[in-house]
């Protein structure tokens, strides 16, 4: 646990000078994401450490290696939670990488993603410079928010070396009810449920059944319990543990596995396809061999998008294609903060 910010400037300056390119490498539990990766790899697991952590004003920062158990051990000794509950993968998952990679549990359309927690970050840039971009109160979250660009970015923008992001604290109480019912209506009640003034903070279906979590003030979730039809989960804790961390028996296996983003309120997109919908409705999973360019358009069709999550041809385009607007204001985005292309190339798009 040490700082190695130098270090890394040193190894992009040499890299700069030599004209490689970089694979950045954290713990390594999101490898299967994106594209093929390219490149010499920097590894920022030794660069690692909580730097400050004010319980008081629910604010931490830490070094971007430093793994998500360590962070999450040191909240609860305060009682307090990432409240984007990103996953863990085996304990290997990083701050950076869950930055870069955009990833968040069950809870973000209640608590927010992880892009929404992040107040500031230090960044080095493909010139070897490091900047500071926020801070470490939502103050100085304004502007243009270089911060939460690199949210999904894949490290294509930069070395995120450091993250300041607030956390929050634990819910008093936490319940899951379950019931039975079809994809369908599933989508129908979720909507309508998490339109009310409720503790809802999970809402998936799977296998047939419906699975709602209640978490905040005891009375708060005791009086839904009561209103609210379905029967308590016993193990509810560990059912949301492993949708999270994907090891749900849903998420094994060989076969590609799409992941949409679509309206909550979008009728089943393949009917005779086993789904598992998250996030209220507008989280889906998909497995099975299709062809990228139909999944596309029938995400488009729903008001959202489509990426091949993991598996299948890492070689293709695993992303949702961009307009054209938007590709360019991408490519731009990559020439001012990496203009010589050094750091992850093609990891996000085959064009960057």
């Amino acid at each position: 646990m040490k700082d190695l910010s130098q270090e890394l400037i040193e190894q992009v300056r040499q890299a700069r000078a030599d004209g490689t390119q970089l694979r950045i490498v954290g713990g390594g539990s999101k490898d299967f994401m994106g594209r093929e990766a390219e490149g010499a790899p920097l590894s920022l697991a030794g660069h690692s450490g909580i730097i400050s952590y004010q319980p008081i004003e629910l604010v931490l920062t830490a070094r971007a290696g430093t793994r998500l158990s360590d962070i999450n051990a040191a909240l609860a000794e305060h009682n307090q939670m990432l409240a984007c509950e990103p996953p863990l993968f085996g304990g290997r998952a990083t701050i950076g990488g869950t930055l870069a990679c955009h990833l968040s549990g069950a809870g973000r359309p209640w608590s927010g993603s992880v892009r929404d927690h992040v107040l500031g970050i230090r960044l080095i840039n493909g010139r070897g410079e490091s900047l500071r971009f926020g801070g470490q109160v939502m103050k100085n979250v304004a502007g243009y928010d270089v911060s939460r660009m690199q949210a999904g970015a894949m490290g294509t923008l930069g070395i995120i070396s450091e993250v300041s992001l607030k956390v929050m604290p634990r819910p008093a109480a936490t319940l899951t009810l379950r019931r039975e019912m079809g994809a369908q209506q599933a989508i129908e009640e979720m909507n309508r449920l998490a339109g009310q003034p409720k503790p809802l903070t999970g809402a998936c279906w799977f296998d047939n059944h419906l699975y709602l979590r209640l978490a905040g003030a005891r009375s708060a979730v005791e009086s839904t319990v009561e209103q609210w039809p379905g029967t308590v989960l016993e193990e509810g804790d560990a059912l949301w543990h492993q949708l999270d961390e994907q090891q749900l028996d849903y998420f094994s296996g060989d076969a590609p596995l799409w992941r949409f983003s679509v309206k909550s309120s979008a009728p089943p997109l393949l009917p005779d396809e086993a789904w598992l919908i998250d996030w209220g409705g507008s989280q889906r999973w998909l497995r099975g061999d299709f062809a990228h360019a139909e999944l596309e358009a029938l995400a488009e069709s729903a008001g959202g998008q489509v990426s091949l999550y993991r598996g299948g041809d890492r070689r293709q385009e695993v992303f949702h294609r961009q307009p054209e607007a938007l590709r360019r204001l991408h490519q731009r985005l990559k020439d001012a903060f990496d203009p010589d292309g050094i750091f992850n190339p093609g990891r996000l798009y085959s064009w960057m």
